[in-house]
């Protein structure tokens, strides 16, 4: 079911389906990011070798190139609800064993690194499940502002309010966020099991068909597609640039701009303001220009910014490029995710999605190595014109999905139909 909100945007219907959905997802990315943060916390308590304390960071992208294809195969074979809330659970239980551990004083290294790849190897699964089971909860008019609602929820949610509740929870105890974060699946589990949603339809899987094959079905789709093919090749470029750039963005802040620690929380507030305006702003640009002359729109916007912060040595021109990164960067998202499940067949959106996120997770280590070697050979602000350079190359890639757009609501010849709730 839809609404028809202010400019003829389509919004989705809050009770039932979707209502619960976003729910369990802003709840479990608040307790994601109450354990994102106090991890490395954690690390620094346990061992001040500045590689040990790195790998745990890779080990939360090491699951995503090992296996995040085949979640998105998964995906598309099970029922997408029972998934996610059996992961959920099984996520429960995982953060709930370590936060015991920790608060018996028995906390170590491997097993924060441990920890660290088994979640993210169970989101690889959850997070395709969740993508492909939105269109069947929504109407594929409303499917844009559900995206922009879910995104911009969990941005407030992860990005606002969750930071300022880890001192106090650490306060308490070190085991404390960790178990609240436990607290978060399960109530999240609850909700999902709770949803009441008509599987969708899939043809009959040939005899002795493989993960393999399946996997090889979905990327051959994607790669055929004229729209989805240069938005996976842009998103790539785009997510090279920005892993350059926050890899770094603490140097910048701190030793180009001289501006602090204080300085650099101030920055990534703003991109998180930006963010939230960002998923305001999603639907109707869409709505007025096309879903990928959206992306267009954004990349163009996030370029120009990316020059400025490195260009001008001035704090005002970071907060000024941080705010228009963050908010063309929700435009960017909502619109690429709305895309890929409007333009992929029911069957296949698991393993579409996952092709995007292996994309997007492969980007991110590699820029931050560029961004890194940048910073070294050019000075603390080549990470950002290097972004720049990045952006400008994705917003070239993007101009035949753009000549092939339309506005929103207009009927797309060749395009392939979203699901609708049942």
């Amino acid at each position: 079911m839809a609404t028809v909100g202010t400019a003829g945007v389509r919004a989705p219907v809050w009770r039932g389906g979707f209502g619960r959905l976003w729910s369990a997802a802003v709840i479990s990315r608040f307790g994601d990011a109450l354990r994102t943060t106090a991890l490395p916390l954690l690390a620094v308590r346990l061992t001040d070798d500045p590689v040990v304390i790195a790998s745990v960071t890779a080990c939360s992208y090491l699951p995503w190139l090992l296996f995040g294809l085949l979640g998105g195969a998964l995906a598309d074979r099970v029922d997408q609800r029972r998934a996610m809330w059996a992961v959920d659970t099984a996520r429960a239980l995982l953060v709930a064993a370590f936060a015991l551990a920790v608060g018996l004083g028995h906390a170590s290294v491997p097993l924060l690194l441990a920890l660290a790849f088994l979640l993210t190897a169970l989101q690889t699964l959850f997070d395709n499940a969740s993508t492909a089971l939105l269109p069947s909860l929504v109407d594929a008019e409303a499917l844009g502002g559900a995206n922009a609602r879910l995104m911009t929820g969990q941005q407030l949610a992860g990005g606002l309010l969750a930071g300022p509740v880890v001192p106090l929870l650490l306060g308490i105890g070190a085991a404390v966020p960790f178990a609240a974060d436990a607290g978060t699946y399960l109530l999240a589990a609850a909700l999902v099991a709770s949803l009441r949603v008509r599987p969708p339809e899939r043809e009959p899987r040939p005899a002795g068909s493989t993960l393999r094959a399946e996997i090889g079905d979905g990327l051959r789709h994607l790669w055929r597609d004229r729209v989805l093919r240069p938005v996976c090749l842009a998103t790539l470029l785009c997510n090279i640039g920005m892993g350059a750039l926050i890899a770094t963005l603490v140097l910048h802040v701190t030793r180009w701009l001289h501006a602090g620690d204080a300085g650099f929380a101030a920055a990534m507030t703003v991109y998180a303001l930006g963010s939230l305006a960002g998923g305001l702003l999603a639907q109707r640009v869409a709505h007025r220009v096309g879903r990928a002359r959206s992306l267009l729109l954004a990349g163009t916007v996030q370029t120009a910014s990316l020059l400025l912060m490195g260009a001008v040595q001035h704090l005002a021109a970071l907060f000024a490029g941080m705010l228009l990164l963050g908010s063309m960067g929700m435009v960017w998202n909502v619109n690429q995710t709305t895309l890929m499940q409007q333009r992929s067949p029911a069957a296949m959106v698991g393993r579409i999605s996952s092709a995007f996120r292996t994309a997007s997770t492969s980007g991110a280590p590699t820029g931050a190595l560029l961004g890194g070697a940048a910073a070294q050979a050019f000075g603390l602000n080549a990470p950002a014109l290097l972004a720049a350079l990045l952006f400008a190359f994705a917003v070239a890639a993007l101009i035949p999905a753009g000549r092939a757009d339309v506005p929103v609501g207009v009927p797309r010849d060749g395009a392939a139909t979203a699901r609708v709730a049942p």
